[in-house]
């Protein structure tokens, strides 16, 4: 099988859709010898900046000098990016190498009355096998979807479990309360273990704190009351902060926006965990140096000037609550133009809500993905926001039109979906 031929393969396992229960990744697992049983995780779920605190943890073990997997979803150019090995994307051939040995063991499962694997399945599958054949050190391993039936949930025992913020998402699946997401997000909290938290919403900690309790698991909060942000602007954050009694001071970080210096805080704790409670070794210097070498594409960055234009992958409400307070602070009174797709199954009233005042003009497009609203149906939509609103379908003209028709001191903000920002991206590039 070649690399094409596994892509296929992966994305044929589409037809069988979302299933929880790890009934199935427990089974593929055993016929690959329990590759996971084998190797350290810090296992990471939520809503908002799972993808920017992993890569804070996963660059500041990798800078230490660590073997270092990073296991994200969605990929925004291209598959090979969700698993990777010290900042280095799987290479196309083991892809293909490790599909073949899995389609063997999948075809055994379905001979066994076992379901046909999902995607997903396949995918976290394939990346514990590879980061156990490369003898990784560490591996920093986002949740999908959820948290307690996501097929990552096969782990053991991490050495740390890490709630990002929460908020109301994926709520045909996960349920239509802060309560009810938090539950299923914190069921990835083992026995016995530490569990490091974003500061919640008081239903979502009340329930993430009964988890721990009910574990036996010691629950760690992020410190944001001594926070001191001594600068901000489009190109770098400066902070202080304490955690767990240490001072951390100018820690400079590239990602933009409030939310950001949050993240890098609640992954400054998971550090700080794995240092003192888990017996890593990470120096100081390491972590400044990971930190300001951090980069997290398709989150409020910046791939253009004259004219800016700017990608970010809003797409529920406190995402556009983060890029809204970041347009505020850095362009505000400039012109600005949206170009946005997004999928239907979006809370898209809300994103809209919160972001339309801040423009003047919106291109509507069509995402690539078969869960896309129509442009003409989102453009009807803004149009109650926004008088100048255009409608094109197809992504790489609405590029062209939307970099075309602008003045170089105009500022393009492309946001709304991750599969729309992802191909905007390779299309500027």
């Amino acid at each position: 099988m070649n690399y094409q031929e596994a892509l296929e393969f992966i994305e044929k396992s589409h037809k069988f859709g979302m299933r929880l229960g790890l009934e199935n990744s427990f089974k593929l697992l055993e016929l690959l010898g329990n590759p996971q049983d084998k190797l350290k995780f810090v296992h990471v779920a939520g809503t908002n900046g799972k993808g920017s605190v992993c890569s804070f943890i996963s660059n500041t073990l990798k800078e230490q000098g660590y073997k270092v997997g990073l296991y994200t979803s969605p990929y925004l150019e291209t598959f090979t990016e969700r698993i990777r090995l010290n900042g280095e994307n799987i290479p196309e051939e083991d892809v293909a190498r490790i599909i073949t040995i899995m389609k063997e063991k999948i075809e055994q499962m379905a001979s066994e009355g076992y379901a046909y694997p999902t995607e997903f399945e396949i995918e976290t599958a394939m990346a514990f096998y590879y980061y156990w054949e490369q003898d990784a050190d560490y591996v920093v391993l986002e949740v999908g979807l959820g948290g307690r039936y996501d097929a990552t949930n096969v782990i053991k025992s991490p050495l740390a479990s890490v709630i990002v913020s929460l908020s109301l998402d994926h709520i045909g699946v996960l349920g239509d309360t802060l309560g009810k997401i938090a539950y299923e997000k914190a069921g990835i909290i083992k026995e016995n273990s530490i569990a490091v938290v974003y500061k919640q919403k008081k239903e979502a900690e009340e329930v993430i704190k009964d988890v721990c309790k009910e574990k036996n698991t010691k629950y760690i909060e992020a410190d944001f009351k001594h926070l001191e942000v001594k600068k901000s602007d489009i190109n770098s954050q400066i902070f202080n902060c304490t955690i767990l009694g240490e001072k951390f001071e100018n820690m400079e970080i590239k990602l933009i926006g409030e939310h950001q210096v949050n993240n890098a805080v609640l992954a400054l704790t998971v550090i700080k965990v794995l240092r003192d409670e888990r017996n890593t070794e990470i120096s100081d210097e390491t972590i400044k140096r990971a930190f300001l070498n951090t980069r997290w594409p398709g989150r409020i960055e910046k791939i253009k000037d004259c004219p800016t234009l700017i990608i970010d992958g809003a797409h529920n409400e406190d995402g556009a609550r983060s890029l809204s307070k970041a347009l505020e602070k850095n362009f505000k009174g400039k012109k600005m133009t949206l170009l946005i797709g997004m999928l239907k199954d979006k809370d898209i009233d809300s994103v809209l809500e919160i972001l339309m005042d801040k423009f003047d003009k919106v291109i509507t497009t069509t995402p690539d993905s078969d869960r896309a609203i129509s442009c003409d149906e989102l453009k009807e939509k803004i149009e109650k926001y926004v008088s100048d609103v255009i409608a094109i379908p197809k992504i790489e003209d609405a590029v062209k039109y939307t970099l075309e028709n602008a003045q170089d001191d105009d500022i393009i903000i492309s946001a709304g979906s991750l599969y729309m920002i992802g191909h905007v991206r390779q299309l500027v590039k």
